[in-house]
């Protein structure tokens, strides 16, 4: 069952932007994911909105190969500058509809 990861990410430093947005995709594909959507245009539709600067969601195959990805030891590199540098939000969600209404979704 498909897996997404969203991340919600506050730079405080850009440092770690340019090296981090050149590779970090190699290592989502290297574990079957892809990006939906890496954007820093973010329009708040109802609620207070996030404080965030971008927001990326990423989809893999599987569970597994998304704790792969995010366990990858060649990806932490990445993910110490990210850190220094931001305050980040990653969620995993799966692919499951919590009511059981929509018919293209597993119940979830």
């Amino acid at each position: 069952m498909s897996q997404f990861l969203v991340a919600e990410i506050k730079i405080t430093n850009d440092a770690w932007v340019p090296a981090y947005a050149a590779n970090v995709h190699k290592f989502v594909a290297r574990h079957g994911g892809k990006y939906l959507s890496r954007s820093g245009n973010i329009t708040t539709v109802e609620g207070q909105g996030k404080d965030c600067s971008l927001v990326a969601v990423m989809e893999f195959p599987s569970k597994t190969a998304l704790q792969a990805f995010v366990n990858d030891p060649e990806y932490q590199p990445y993910v110490k500058a990210r850190q220094a540098g931001s305050s980040s939000q990653f969620y995993m969600i799966d692919a499951t509809d919590i009511a059981g209404t929509v018919p293209y979704l597993t119940a979830g």
